[in-house]
């Protein structure tokens, strides 16, 4: 009974001593790995919609909330609501999910612009952030500064001096403007005052363009670049030859094109409305 007793006490101790002094073991699961979680950027203004930088279009319940991305699913670069010949939208949120479409929006042509017109201010870092600001607000949409030209207030177009344009989009730009040639010596002030309507001053430089002139004015003596407030204009034919006679003009400085101009010796083309 004795040595049963002091044989289980050995047996014991040798166990403590075992667990007491063996080394620690740590196990590492190799088959398990972390998935790292991309995130979006997202629109901020919609009360009920956002669009992620990924081309999608969903509430602000669906959206995921930790990526802050949309679901997957429906339309991809969706241009619900969108007029894709002026590229304008009546849904913010649908415009800019419409302009991240590659096919709609050169990246290329996108970053070289600035964003505002200081030669100081900063380009466009992405698609997106053009996207995003371009939708937000745009002059195309407006007349008289305050009032919508119709329900789609939302544009992604490329600003209207951007020399990627051709004279196919800037027409279409000119929906609701009517544009009207005037008489000689008239402003565009007087042209669309005698029609009951006012001239569109922000709408002078889609017409400023010899393709655009020459739709609405003969222009027998080509189309010439001047410096002046009357342009885009035509030169009267009983002008003095030293002012090329029967010539449109158009301007390279933009910033002069003004409602107010007028010439003697010639007829301007106005945006009415």
């Amino acid at each position: 009974m004795e040595m049963c007793a002091s044989s289980s006490t050995r047996i014991f101790l040798l166990i403590l001593f075992i667990f007491h002094f063996s080394p620690t073991i740590t196990a590492i699961r190799k088959d398990v790995s972390f998935q790292s979680l991309s995130s979006c950027k997202t629109t901020v203004q919609g009360r009920y919609l956002l669009s992620d930088d990924n081309g999608y279009v969903c509430n602000a319940v669906s959206v995921n909330s930790r990526s802050r991305c949309c679901p997957q699913r429906g339309e991809k670069f969706s241009c619900h609501g969108c007029n894709l010949l002026s590229q304008c939208c009546n849904s913010y949120e649908y415009c800019v999910s419409c302009c991240l479409n590659p096919a709609l929006t050169s990246k290329e042509q996108v970053l070289k612009l600035k964003v505002a017109k200081p030669a100081t201010a900063r380009t466009y870092i992405s698609i997106f952030d053009y996207c995003a600001s371009r939708c937000r607000h745009s002059s195309e949409s407006v007349v008289h500064e305050n009032a919508y030209i119709s329900d789609f207030h939302h544009c992604f177009s490329l600003p209207l001096n951007s020399s990627w344009e051709n004279s196919t989009v800037k027409e279409t730009r000119l929906s609701g403007i009517n544009v009207v040639v005037g008489r000689q010596g008239e402003s565009c002030n007087s042209v669309c005052k005698s029609r009951g309507k006012l001239c569109v001053a922000n709408k002078l430089v889609l017409l400023n363009n010899c393709d655009i002139i020459q739709k609405y004015m003969s222009c027998k003596g080509s189309c010439l670049a001047s410096v002046g407030a009357d342009q885009p204009a035509e030169v009267v034919y009983d002008a003095p030859m030293h002012l090329n006679p029967g010539s449109c003009l158009f301007t390279d400085t933009q910033s002069v094109l003004s409602c107010d101009g007028l010439h003697q010796h010639t007829r301007r083309l106005c945006p009415c409305a």
